[in-house]
């Protein structure tokens, strides 16, 4: 069932009033997706993975019950990370690695591609 006139008024006031009122708020929904969340915790696993093998390996020597800690964190990130991607699916790491190729690291390397390509692609000018 379509809005009316009115309420689509009422609507747009709203949310012009949000933006004047809380800009970062409408910012970080605008940002924020569905899969941003399992995203985040698939990060924070693989974190905890390598900071469980740097702990087992480095404590193996020394301390036994202290490296099956560092085993036990591998073990918990494991299982944390498979639950995340379960989560997530395909077709939320689709949209998570397209959403990562569109821009981040194009203005990472700050357009170098892009020069670099002028610079090939220029005619050759004849000597002076």
């Amino acid at each position: 069932m379509p809005l009316s006139e009115d309420e689509q008024k009422i609507l747009t006031d709203i949310e012009q009033h949000l933006y004047e009122s809380d800009p970062e708020l409408v910012r970080e929904v605008a940002e924020t997706t569905v899969y941003t969340h399992a995203f985040r915790n698939l990060k924070w696993a693989t974190l905890g993975f390598v900071a469980g093998v740097v702990l087992m390996i480095a404590l193996l020597s020394t301390s036994y019950v202290l490296a099956f800690g560092g085993f036990l964190l591998m073990l918990a990130s494991v299982l944390f990370f498979e639950r995340n991607a379960r989560r997530l699916g395909r077709a939320g790491l689709d949209q998570m690695t397209n959403s990562m190729r569109g821009g981040s690291i194009k203005d990472a390397m700050g357009g170098a591609g892009n020069r670099m390509r002028e610079r090939f692609n220029r005619p050759d000018r004849p000597p002076e």
